[in-house]
């Protein structure tokens, strides 16, 4: 068996979830080549190529491929793909952009977010907003996978030595052409690569008072999210959201504050090491997930917790 990996990067870096994706190629087993698709994308390459347990990294460097459109990128791994028995990538917003295209190019069923390997054919995903879990056998002849990357723990970055191999089969397909893009900027981590993580919710009661969670955030060195109701309700932008619609976190620690605890938010960080509630609510859902919980005025308790930090 060989099993490609289709690196997420930003063509001078890779992106964390490439090591979970690593990992969870190394638990089926086999040959693991990684694909880096993109343009000047050497930098990524080489990193690529220091990754624990991958054999040959794949480069496609061409200026169709500059911001990973799916429209390019897709035909390349579905060409590259007929020759490997498992295709993966991390079930981020480019991972889920490009490989159903690929399922569907070679005309297989795609199996999405897995967090467990039981065997080469047989994984295991969540589904009802993971209230179940479901053990899901392909026959596929190349198997189409995207991985939850907190199902995994990452490989080493360093210690690899693979060889390096440029491929072509660039294409611009003409459907789709990049006109921009905005990132957000902050000096806090971002959540999925966040150690501890603070969220809020409607109990904040509006987008000004989320400068008690910000405060709490700087002295922790954590990341900020919130929920989709907080979201919703226009306190935070979206890409701050927590949830199964929005970003899926575990980081050691989670603290959640004003938040109910829907179950379209709980999995989205149930998976976190230590999970911390306040609430007012005594008998809000969170406080069943919760490791810790206080039940007290959010108001009060954030901006004393502060000043213990």
């Amino acid at each position: 068996m060989t099993i490609l990996v289709i690196a997420e990067h930003t063509n001078a870096a890779l992106a964390p979830a490439t090591l979970n994706t690593v990992a969870a190629a190394a638990k089926i087993g086999g040959d693991i080549h990684v694909l880096v698709a993109g343009s000047a994308c050497g930098a990524a390459a080489d990193a690529a190529a220091k990754i624990a347990g991958v054999a040959k990294v794949l480069v496609a460097d061409n200026a169709a491929f500059a911001h990973q459109l799916p429209e390019n990128v897709a035909p390349l791994v579905a060409e590259l793909g007929k020759g490997y028995s498992h295709i993966l990538a991390a079930a981020t917003s480019n991972g889920k952009n490009i490989l159903p295209r690929v399922a569907a190019a070679l005309d297989v069923d795609q199996i999405s977010e897995i967090i467990a390997v039981e065997s080469a054919d047989t994984f295991k995903r969540p589904i009802y907003a993971g209230n179940a879990i479901a053990t899901v056998q392909s026959s596929a002849a190349v198997k189409v996978i995207t991985v939850r990357a907190t199902g995994f723990d990452p490989v080493a970055a360093e210690g690899g030595s693979a060889a390096v191999e440029a491929v072509g089969g660039a294409a611009d397909a003409g459907k789709s052409t990049f006109v921009g893009e905005e990132l957000a900027k902050s000096d806090r981590p971002e959540l999925t690569a966040a150690k501890i993580v603070v969220s809020g919710g409607r109990g904040m009661q509006n987008g000004d008072n989320f400068k008690h969670l910000y405060a709490l955030a700087d002295k922790l060195g954590a990341g900020v999210g919130a929920s989709r109701a907080a979201v919703d309700a226009g306190f935070v932008p979206n890409d701050m959201q927590v949830g199964q619609t929005g970003k899926i976190v575990a980081p050691q620690l989670y603290i959640a504050v004003g938040i109910s605890g829907a179950i379209q938010h709980l999995a989205g960080m149930k998976d976190s090491k230590v999970i911390v509630a306040i609430n007012k609510d005594e008998e809000a859902p969170i406080f069943q997930v919760a490791d810790y919980g206080l039940v007290a005025d959010l108001f009060e308790a954030v901006p004393e917790l502060e000043k213990l930090v």
